[in-house]
């Protein structure tokens, strides 16, 4: 149990805390009277828990304090986090929260993804899973998409072409993986199991 993974299982506890903040309120919203506080709160949450993710990568390279459970457990934060705060304002009564397609296919494309790296891994001996650049591009839009609704900032235009480019990229991501890995799976047929998805 290394400083770097302790970080990481803080983050892991943080999500149902900024649920917690952002429920309640999306339920002062709904009742007409918003309290900031509740919302502030939920976004001082997901930014602490959002730069733990830098810290306890900095940690991890500068200690060597890598570990198979830290390996686990920093991208299933990660990704705990990124949906827990996409599927709540998307739910919950936020002024401008997120439209229910966006939500559909971020789910969508990860449960396709996890799903195809399962099978995958039925079909290679090896899988090494390196993130494309369009992923990163798509993440990075969604957290802006993320923070424009959660700071409620101005300008419903900007905020819809940035939730549909966030929207674009997650899907080229999604095909572009896929296309990866159904190439990955031809290329272990003939001996090379060991090609990267």
């Amino acid at each position: 149990m290394t400083t770097a993974t302790k970080i990481t299982i803080g983050r892991l506890l943080l999500i149902p805390v900024f649920v917690g903040f952002a429920v309640h309120y999306g339920q002062t919203v709904s009742e007409g009277h918003p309290l900031e506080s509740y919302r502030w709160a939920a976004v001082g949450v997901f930014l602490v828990a959002s730069l733990s993710d830098a810290l306890d990568g900095y940690i991890a390279r500068r200690f060597n304090q890598r570990s198979r459970l830290g390996v686990i457990l920093d991208p299933a934060a990660d990704k705990g986090l990124m949906l827990s705060a996409i599927i709540t304002l998307t739910f919950s009564p936020w002024p401008g929260g997120l439209p229910l397609w966006f939500t559909t296919l971020v789910i969508s494309r990860d449960v396709v993804l996890i799903a195809g790296a399962l099978l995958l891994n039925q079909v290679v001996d090896h899988v090494r899973i390196r993130p494309h650049w369009t992923g990163k591009v798509a993440t990075f839009f969604q957290m802006v998409t993320l923070a424009w609704v959660m700071l409620l900032l101005p300008g419903r235009l900007m905020k819809e072409i940035v939730t549909v480019s966030a929207g674009a990229f997650t899907l080229i991501s999604a095909v572009l993986y896929i296309k990866d890995g159904i190439g990955q799976a031809h290329a272990s047929g003939q001996g090379e199991a060991d090609s990267e998805l």
